[in-house]
């Protein structure tokens, strides 16, 4: 049998490497997500354990600040060789680059010989109170070198110039790196520094946990005194939460790769079985048992599993490999990741890779031992689509199909992601079930157009395509998963972010709002605002301070006429007109008023009384222009509102409008552009992914399909080579294949979508719905993208008919009839 198995290998190579594509983007993806996963913890568990070098207990303050009490009861610890407070503050550095200083933490060096402090890449660590170390990017980022010196400033305007006498090396620093000053330099420039924390290095003898103890009994309740080992696996959680949502997406993806490629094995030794029907029934006439028939495929079937998934591993540690590359080679704001490979993430993929593919072999082994030696010498007879075993699928499909619709609203209902996630999975599973029923129904449907007007071979090619349900409907399942998941993401990301962008513009419903603190801008802030690229609109405010009920308040004044090209809430910028003051909820709560109640403002020997209304998002108090000048006739413009390019990078725009106008000294820059653009970056990232996704399992499809029509074409050569004796040409043989093709391609593509705005729909409802403020969740189709799937899925299909078309129309009439 070793060299029945060897021969067999060696006979139908191509049709199998071909299949072991499915397993090889299976078992890479699924490796790709655990090296990933494996190498960005192992990377970011090394820096923070650099970071934390010889602190053996923290005091850490979870629930309440760290108080001069605390810190003093914790030197006393009888336990601790050396007790190091971490003291951090916040000042403005004016660097050279900036026309305004920009806001770093400075934390307050210490002395220990036990617990490892910063070092320095290049000069010294500060001395004396007027020294400063910067991180070595932050210097490098604005061009400051060892002995220049910076102008620095604290929150309640004191400054003071300092040397920068060492830069700090922070390559191996997760997160923002802080610069580093004396202790007594900490204390002058803010007196009250935030205490983050107490490292604490235990005596020779002392365990961890009995110095964390000994802390935690001294110190106040709220504050927790971890072990440094439990800090450490506590600050790693807090960067690796990402990486863990980031290795379940990856993991998905894999299993659900793994899951198509079942299907396209199974279909390839299905394939590869009817080619080798004589040649197992003479094997049974010369004696081989059942037993030994179902071992060889099995055997077969491991081999290619072992080796396909072999080379899945080679594949996800090369493009691992390679991302963490460009990782280190692109500024992304994370220290280097070097390439982790452990048992799990190499062993487990091969593992699943060849369970998967001996798993779909099973079937296809057992029928090849169930045909009696002498039937097996003809030709097997398609099965019949109406058997006992097929009626139990359809009925347990759909019990599925409803159990699983049933599930899906709930969730969607009751803004449940878990039960949708259950009633979704549910529900595909039922439309698997029940496709050998659905599919040659839809096939019928959609082939009634070419059957008419394509002439013979199209009303061929949609008989044959139903001829088989339960094959057609497998071999549509592979593609119909593809476009099912790829749909639901897009479906899905375009009504997440619709909902996000309509709740964004009744939380932030302007960009930017520029102002300046008791001053006025200059005549022209307003065109070098417009200058900013990415900024679309700049309209000027006018701010004064007035008296209503006893308070006294800051009141906004907006041109009403140009409220609606900067405010995106329609309906909010509707509501800036004359006698109207727009108030947010905390300043009528002050004032004691509601929706539709008066209000009187007052401003020197003027009064105004205005129609109070609810206007979360903007000022605490905006009213037009026209009614401000009422008030103050001829108020500076004190700020501008901006709308900005929808596409644009909110960083770099904010950015730009931090040192715009540089005669203006204090230049505040508020609004939801910086948050817009960080769920718009994290919305592009998901569609690329969704983009990969794709041409992964079009790829699988298209050896699924592939081999499904080949098995057709093998199947049917009696029948192709009548066709051809009868006058049926190559070239309407192969047409007859591509539309077969096409047909399987365009129902998977067409169902798919059909169920990919359901999930996406129900799925938004059920992960949104409960975010959203009123509960509103938008619906969105990307109508755009769908079209490009179907097409891609269409293209896919007839790609797919090429080979098998040109093996039927290679063989001449007369030679087909002889080979059976």
């Amino acid at each position: 049998m070793r060299r029945s198995i060897l021969s067999s290998l060696r006979a139908h190579l191509g049709r199998l490497i071909a299949a072991c594509l499915a397993i090889v983007l299976g078992v890479g993806f699924g490796s790709l997500a655990m090296i990933v996963h494996a190498s960005a913890s192992h990377g970011v568990d090394e820096t923070i354990g650099a970071q934390y070098k010889g602190v053996d207990a923290m005091v850490y303050p979870d629930q309440v600040t760290i108080s001069p009490a605390d810190i003093a009861k914790v030197q006393k610890v009888p336990q601790a060789a050396s007790v190091v407070t971490l003291t951090t503050t916040y000042m403005d550095v004016a660097f050279p680059d900036l026309v305004r200083g920009t806001s770093i933490p400075v934390d307050a060096l210490y002395s220990s010989q036990q617990i490892a402090g910063p070092s320095t890449s290049s000069g010294r660590l500060p001395t004396a109170t007027n020294e400063i170390a910067l991180p070595a990017r932050t210097a490098t980022k604005h061009k400051v070198g060892v002995g220049q010196t910076l102008r620095i400033s604290s929150y309640d305007d004191k400054s003071w110039t300092v040397t920068v006498v060492g830069l700090l090396d922070d390559s191996k620093v997760v997160g923002g790196a802080s610069a580093v000053a004396t202790p007594a330099a900490v204390k002058i420039f803010d007196p009250g520094a935030y205490t983050r924390g107490i490292a604490l290095a235990a005596k020779p003898g002392v365990t961890q946990q009995q110095l964390a103890d000994a802390a935690q009994a001294v110190v106040t309740s709220g504050l927790t005194a971890y072990t440094g080992e439990a800090f450490i696996e506590h600050e790693v959680k807090e960067y690796t939460n990402g990486i863990d949502v980031l290795g379940g997406v990856f993991g998905m993806f894999a299993v659900i790769a793994l899951f198509v490629a079942c299907l396209v094995i199974g279909n390839t030794f299905t394939i590869v079985i009817a080619q080798r029907t004589r040649e197992m029934a003479l094997l049974r006439c010369v004696g081989a048992s059942r037993r030994q028939v179902f071992s060889s495929v099995i055997a077969e079937a491991t081999v290619v599993g072992v080796i396909a998934s072999a080379i899945g591993v080679v594949f996800g540690v090369a493009l691992s490999a390679l991302g963490l590359a460009l990782s280190r080679e692109f500024d992304w704001g994370i220290p280097p990741v070097p390439l982790h490979l452990d048992l799990s993430s190499i062993f487990l993929p091969l593992l699943l890779g060849t369970l998967a593919t001996l798993i779909a072999a099973v079937v296809p082994a057992r029928r090849a031992t169930k045909v009696a030696p002498l039937a097996a010498l003809r030709p097997e007879a398609a099965p019949a689509a109406a058997t006992k075993a097929g009626v139990l699928r359809l009925v347990l499909g759909f019990l599925l199909l409803a159990g699983g619709g049933l599930l899906l609203a709930v969730g969607a209902k009751s803004h449940e992601v878990l039960i949708g996630v259950a009633g979704g999975a549910i529900s595909f599973l039922g439309i698997l079930a029940v496709g050998s029923l659905l599919v040659p129904a839809l096939i019928r449907v959609i082939g009634a157009l070419p059957a008419r007007g394509g002439g013979v071979p199209a009303r061929i090619a949609v008989a044959n395509a139903i001829r088989n349900p339960r094959r057609t409907a497998a071999t549509t399942s592979a593609l119909l998963i593809g476009v099912t998941l790829i749909s639901l993401t897009c479906v899905g990301i375009a009504s997440v972010r619709k909902t996000f962008d309509v709740s964004m513009d009744g939380q932030y419903p302007v960009d930017l709002m520029v102002t300046t603190y008791k001053e006025k801008m200059p005549a022209s802030a307003e065109q070098q605002l417009r200058d900013i690229k990415g900024v679309t609109q700049v309209v000027p405010i006018s701010k004064l301070m007035v008296k209503s009920g006893g308070q006294e308040l800051e009141v906004t004044g907006l041109d009403a006429a140009k409220a609606g090209s900067v405010i995106h809430n329609p309906s909010l910028a509707a509501q800036v007109k004359a006698g109207t003051a727009l108030l947010d909820y905390p300043t009528m709560r002050m004032l004691k008023v509601e929706n539709g109640s008066p209000v009187t403002i007052v401003a020197g020997q003027h009064k105004l009384t205005l129609t109070a209304q609810r206007g979360n998002g903007l000022d605490p108090f905006t009213v037009t222009s026209t009614d401000l000048a009422k008030l103050a006739p001829g108020a500076p413009v004190t700020g501008f509102w901006l709308a900005s390019v929808p596409k644009a990078d909110g960083g770099d725009v904010i950015d730009a409008v931090q040192q715009s106008i540089p005669t203006v000294k204090d230049l505040s820059v508020e609004g939801g552009l910086a948050e817009r653009t960080s769920y718009t970056k994290i919305f592009d990232v998901l569609l690329i992914v969704a983009v990969g996704l794709l041409g992964v399992s079009v790829l699988i499809a298209l050896v699924g399909v592939g081999n499904t029509l080949s098995l057709s074409v093998l199947e049917r050569t009696r029948e192709n080579a009548l066709l051809r004796a009868m006058g049926l040409s190559r070239r309407q043989l192969r047409r007859m294949l591509a539309v077969e093709s096409l047909l399987m391609a365009l129902v998977a593509a067409g169902l798919g979508i059909v169920l990919g705005l359901i999930y996406g729909w129900t799925g938004t409802s059920a992960l949104m719905g409960g975010q959203t403020v009123d509960g509103a969740v938008e619906y969105a189709v990307p109508g755009t993208l769908l079209v490009v799937i179907a097409a891609v899925a269409a293209v896919a299909g007839l790609v797919a008919s090429v080979l098998p078309a040109r093996r039927a129309a290679k063989v001449a009439p007369a030679g087909a009839l002889a080979t059976e």
